[in-house]
């Protein structure tokens, strides 16, 4: 797996370490030489320290390269970290690093060959026996080359506790679609409207003074008499109007849910063998020399 920057692996590290930042300590060489800052650190997929990302600029401008962690002495107390057997030349063989690239295996590979040529005296034995041919990246472990990242006693009186935190975030991703639209459906509908119609009805009937006799003079016989009677009648009327029905609102309204979830932290606790010495330990605010 590649490294990871600090930040990366754990952005809320400056509160885990409670100000203690060793981004920005200035890097000397042996000879109180000041050869660089540091600018970046390089940690493993466990958060274990491997490799201060060194900025060679009072030493060789604009480069930046890779120093393990065994090969330091951090001084909090001066704000300084020490390369130890740091050299120019050794420097200068060393391959560039870019913020912008992937520390893998073999870019690693290329940095540890440059310090394994020129091994230095540590707390940790250097062992010259190791046949460096048969490491490859499945089986490369780091404490396999304790002189390059292991935290010696004499050199890092200083070191960090980490542990784990469950960190809540929440991504938001569209999780469907509604479509409201319209559709036109058909159906028969029937309706009944009463309507009259006029008709004539002719009667025929015999008056009460029917056989009477009229006088003469007093009716006379004419052709044409005509009586008329208009009739009328209804016819339906029927068509169609549109009328609002209904209206429909479409809106959005929010659920809101508490998700609880749980997963097994780890947390470096500090194991401290006295060997029948006595060891002062101060409150966690303070940085104690004496442990």
């Amino acid at each position: 797996m590649a490294l990871l920057k600090l930040e990366d692996f754990d952005p809320n590290y400056r509160e885990t370490f409670e100000g203690d930042d060793v981004k920005g300590l200035g890097v000397y060489a042996e000879g109180n030489e000041k050869i660089g800052t540091v600018s970046d650190v390089l940690v493993d997929e466990n958060g274990h320290f491997r490799y201060l990302v060194v900025d060679l600029g009072f030493w060789i401008f604009g480069k930046k390269v890779l120093l393990p962690i065994g090969r330091t002495r951090i001084d909090y107390n001066a704000d300084r970290v020490y390369a130890i057997g740091m050299t120019r030349e050794q420097a200068e063989n060393l391959p560039e690093y870019s913020d912008r690239m992937t520390a893998d295996y073999d870019y690693e590979e290329r940095v540890r060959g440059v310090y394994r040529t020129q091994p230095v005296e540590a707390s940790a034995p250097v062992d010259t026996t190791a046949d460096y041919s048969n490491y490859d990246r499945n089986n490369y472990n780091y404490e396999r080359e304790p002189n390059l990242f292991g935290l010696n006693e004499r050199e890092h009186q200083t070191f960090r506790l980490y542990e784990e935190r469950l960190i809540a975030n929440k991504n938001r991703y569209k999780a469907g679609e509604v479509a409201v639209g319209k559709r036109v459906e058909t159906e028969t509908a029937r309706v009944s409207v009463p309507i009259e119609k006029e008709r004539v009805v002719i009667e025929r009937v015999t008056p009460s003074e029917a056989g009477t006799r009229v006088n003469p003079g007093e009716v006379a016989f004419q052709e044409g008499e005509v009586a008329r009677v208009e009739l009328y009648e209804e016819t339906p009327d029927i068509h169609k109007e549109a009328f609002v029905r209904e209206e429909v609102r479409v809106k959005k309204v929010v659920d809101r849910d508490t998700v609880e979830a749980q997963d097994t932290i780890r947390r470096e606790e500090l194991d401290v063998n006295t060997d029948g010495t006595p060891v002062v330990e101060q409150p966690n605010n303070t940085r104690s020399d004496l442990i």
